[in-house]
């Protein structure tokens, strides 16, 4: 029973983080999608190419997250830190 028990709690862990994941990348989408088209954050100090290159990224992540709902972990944060990759630079040069 106690075997059982673990099992459960290592699948649970498991199911825990895939979520967390998950909800990290729509978080991290919705956020992107906010700092590029309000105006009281950085909307109107972007240049519109930009904004089209996040769009388009935000775009092609949500496609992948739609056609990938049960997608793992691994691959959820492969997505995040792709999407990254493209849009702080973008944030930062901003900033910078």
């Amino acid at each position: 029973m106690i075997n059982e028990a673990e099992s459960f709690a290592e699948e649970d862990k498991a199911l825990k983080e895939r979520i967390d994941a998950k909800h990290s990348l729509q978080n991290y989408l919705y956020t992107m999608r906010n700092t590029i088209e309000d105006k009281d954050k950085l909307a109107e100090k972007l240049a519109d190419e930009d904004k089209t290159t996040i769009r388009d990224a935000i775009t092609e992540t949500e496609d992948w997250l739609n056609s990938n709902e049960d997608a793992e972990k691994d691959d959820f944060e492969e997505q995040m830190k792709e999407l990254q990759s493209i849009c702080d630079p973008i944030i930062a040069k901003i900033y910078g």
